[in-house]
């Protein structure tokens, strides 16, 4: 099972099924700052919460890899695609906004999306 979490901050979902993970961390910006093409903290941040949900995953026994991805959280997701065939993606943040691109995800992609305070399908 591929599994694929975009973090929007570094939460780490309770339960995950045996799997392969792909840890995506979209270099989220403020519209004015990715305007400018100001994008060189936004990418820190990005390499940096992915690292750490890296590291707290491989604390876990679940082996991962993290990437930055791009500032819009679908884009990442459709960017990944082609190489990462996903089997269910989860979305790793805490705010309305994390529940709202469940929602958006499942809806683009056809595949089993899960938001914070969801529980995950651990269909391995």
């Amino acid at each position: 099972m591929n599994l694929l979490i975009i973090a929007l901050d570094n939460e780490v979902p309770a339960e995950l099924p045996e799997s392969d993970v792909l840890v995506i961390a979209p270099a989220l910006n403020s519209r004015l700052r990715r305007w400018f093409s100001d994008e060189d903290g936004a990418r820190r941040r990005a390499r940096d919460r992915a690292s750490a949900l890296v590291d707290r995953l491989e604390r876990r026994g679940i082996h991962a890899e993290g990437r930055v991805g791009d500032g819009d959280p679908l884009l990442a997701i459709a960017d990944v695609l082609p190489t990462f065939p996903a089997d269910e993606i989860v979305i790793a943040g805490g705010s309305a906004d994390s529940t709202r691109l469940a929602s958006r995800a499942r809806d683009r992609f056809a595949l089993p999306t899960f938001g914070p305070n969801e529980p995950l399908s651990l269909a391995a």
